[in-house]
């Protein structure tokens, strides 16, 4: 059995296809055929039924398949981890965030450690499924709540507490108010992230146990327009105090919500049966170095 082998039995499961795998592997049909007749010949079982035009996994199939993923995953491994002894500052690093993080962890953070490692490249993008794409290897790290019941291939590395306040408009008649209960947001105009977003779950999820009653709060997607939206005095907006206290917008004043205060635990994520390159754990440590000067700094500003 030869990994080429198994390169093209795993590309012919993805496109389910043998002309569609033969040019995405830029191969012959009889050539890609021939591989597979070798296989089945040397485990003695067949790997697809075919049925007229088309095929299907057989038992024997999806068990190769399911272990081909292993030794795929494993052999990553191996060469990333020997690419990053050649090249201790360079490779590469995918990062996933949750919406709106991008804007207290990586916008200030991203300029100075791409001025500090300017040879890796680097991309973070945002997502409502960081956990999912990590544990499926799509991410090299994310930075996300911390995940209930985690597949046994994570690996969580805790970051920060985090509370939400009520962001208002500053001539608003609450904002002389250092706090408020919980339930008086059903007395506002809110404006929010969309349903799927992980602070609209945790503010609906209390909002059914309080019973409180939003009036149609106003939905975005962007942390800019719920921003702009509370300074234009539109509805207030619930968002990550830490958040609010480094943004420090003049027109926006967050007010503490109370019984209960929402919150969440923000962590770092990554499966610890794939290579965690110098890149990931020097991004990691000035990850952390920078949450706690942004949580010194806001300490002093209230203090």
């Amino acid at each position: 059995m030869e990994f080429r082998q198994l390169q093209y039995f795993a590309a012919i499961c993805k496109e389910m296809h043998f002309s569609k795998a033969a040019e995405t592997l830029c191969t012959t049909q009889s050539n890609l055929s021939q591989q597979i007749k070798f296989l089945e010949n040397e485990l003695g079982l067949p790997l697809f039924d075919r049925i007229g035009k088309r095929i299907a996994l057989t038992e024997a199939g999806q068990i190769l398949l399911e272990q081909s993923q292993l030794i795929f995953e494993r052999v990553d491994y191996i060469q990333r981890a020997i690419s990053d002894l050649k090249k201790m500052e360079g490779g590469k690093l995918d990062i996933g965030i949750l919406p709106g993080d991008g804007d207290l962890l990586f916008d200030a953070l991203l300029v100075d450690f791409h001025r500090s490692y300017p040879k890796l490249s680097l991309t973070v993008t945002e997502s409502t499924e960081v956990y999912k794409e990590v544990v499926a290897g799509t991410r090299d790290l994310g930075v996300t709540t911390v995940p209930e019941n985690p597949d046994e291939r994570i690996v969580i590395e805790p970051l920060f507490h985090e509370e939400f306040a009520l962001a208002i408009r500053s001539d608003h008649p609450l904002a002389k108010s250092k706090a408020i209960p919980f339930e008086q947001i059903q007395q506002l105009k809110l404006v929010m992230f969309g349903p799927e977003h992980q602070i609209t779950k945790l503010i609906q999820y209390l909002c059914q146990e309080k019973g409180v009653v939003l009036d149609n709060p106003i939905v975005t997607s962007t942390l800019s327009s719920l921003l702009l939206l509370v300074e234009q005095g539109i509805g207030g907006c619930i968002l990550p105090r830490m958040l609010l206290d480094y943004l420090n917008r003049e027109n926006i004043t967050a007010i503490k919500l109370l019984h209960p205060t929402p919150s969440q635990d923000i962590c770092i994520i990554y499966r610890k049966d794939k290579f965690l390159g110098q890149a990931a754990r020097l991004f990691m440590e000035v990850l952390q170095s920078f949450i706690q000067s942004v949580e010194d700094r806001t300490s002093r500003s209230l203090g």
